[in-house]
């Protein structure tokens, strides 16, 4: 299976189409979405490499940063941008633009200089390959100035500059076509780091930072239902009661881990609870039973009182209607959820989620 860009008569399209082929790194993927959303932006031809590497390192960010993805052992990209963190101080989960901001400003610091030139070595070169053959970067320099085979860009590199020029023949269809060859990046993203994060869940849902997250509305619904029909119920973790409208709802297995809102892992919670538990895992040996215990009193609750939520189809993902988990013996239940929850937090704990004491 792959993704396509649109053909162009007059343009050489199939080498843009080829150039994340035999990848072995990120930078060629960040250099490309770095360029069409500068370009995007700007409305400008010219661009200083800087500048591009700068946004790679904004854009790369967040599935590093939050979400903790691997990016291959042969990539510095990863150790770049969480060096460049431990710099700055800039928020985990800062917005592509901020982070462009303050290395925009901070660029003649030499620990912060020194970091992105290793992004400037070689992908500048490297992504011409598919229209101009050759390995030596002076002569990709030489030849790309004259837009052979009608490549993307021209490369110049002087004493004291360094920028591209994107070959004007482009400039439309990179306008034209812009969304379309964000999510030919994307998807050809994805697919490169499934292959290095095999066991992680929704790739796809961690390369960028949503806008708004969902809304929990119908999970709060659930649980105000629960609480109504079969009174208070108590936090796995304070022990503090809780009462209908007053808890708030935490993501047992993190978001920044999970990416979804489905209904077994969520619980209500006291309120402090999340800016102090925060994307950390919780101690499955001592707080698993007390989920499963909630869980299943959930789901007997509206079971019994015969009341239907469609956020109760979540529960279909593991493999069983509600029906069947309430009907299901206290022991086969827990066995469930404990095959559904050690692997997971496993494999969270491997990418260096922190256990929550």
């Amino acid at each position: 299976m792959s993704m396509n860009i649109p053909a162009h008569d007059s343009l050489t399209t199939r080498c843009l189409g080829n150039v994340f082929s035999k990848t072995v790194a990120t930078y060629k993927y960040f250099w490309f979405l770095s360029i069409i959303q500068i370009h995007a932006k700007t409305n400008k031809l010219q661009m200083d490499v800087w500048d591009i590497v700068i946004r790679m390192v904004a854009n790369a960010w967040y599935p590093i940063h939050y979400f903790r993805l691997s990016f291959g052992k042969s990539d510095s990209l990863f150790d770049i941008v969480i060096e460049l963190q431990s710099i700055t101080g800039i928020p985990v989960d800062a917005d592509i633009e901020n982070i462009c901001d303050v290395l925009g400003n901070r660029i003649n610091d030499n620990r912060i200089k020194s970091k992105l030139r290793i992004l400037t070595f070689n992908v500048p070169y490297r992504f011409l390959r598919p229209w101009i053959d050759t390995s030596d970067d002076r002569e990709m320099v030489f030849r790309s100035q004259t837009f052979e085979n009608e490549c993307l860009y021209s490369i110049h590199k002087e004493e004291t500059e360094f920028y591209i020029e994107i070959n004007p023949v482009w400039d439309t269809y990179l306008h034209n076509h812009y969304n379309i060859l964000a999510d030919f990046t994307y998807w050809n993203l994805a697919q490169f780091l499934l292959a290095r994060n095999p066991n992680v869940p929704a790739i796809s849902n961690k390369l960028i930072k949503p806008a708004i997250r969902d809304s929990l509305s119908s999970q709060h619904r659930f649980w105000d239902t629960v609480i109504e029909l079969g009174g208070p119920i108590h936090c796995i973790y304070t022990g503090r009661e809780l009462h209908r409208a007053e808890y708030a709802l935490d993501h047992f297995i993190p978001w920044s881990f999970v990416s979804h809102n489905l209904l077994w892992n969520l619980i209500p919670a006291d309120n402090s609870i999340n800016s102090s538990k925060g994307d950390k895992l919780p101690d499955l040996s001592f707080y698993l039973p007390k989920l499963v215990r909630l869980q299943r009193h959930s789901i007997c609750v509206c079971v019994n009182a015969d009341k239907t939520f469609k956020v109760l189809e979540d529960y279909l993902s593991l493999g069983y209607t509600v029906q069947e988990l309430a009907n299901m013996s206290d022991d086969r239940f827990m066995d469930l959820f404990e095959r559904t929850f050690k692997p997971i937090n496993q494999i969270a704990l491997n990418m260096g989620f922190e256990t929550w004491k």
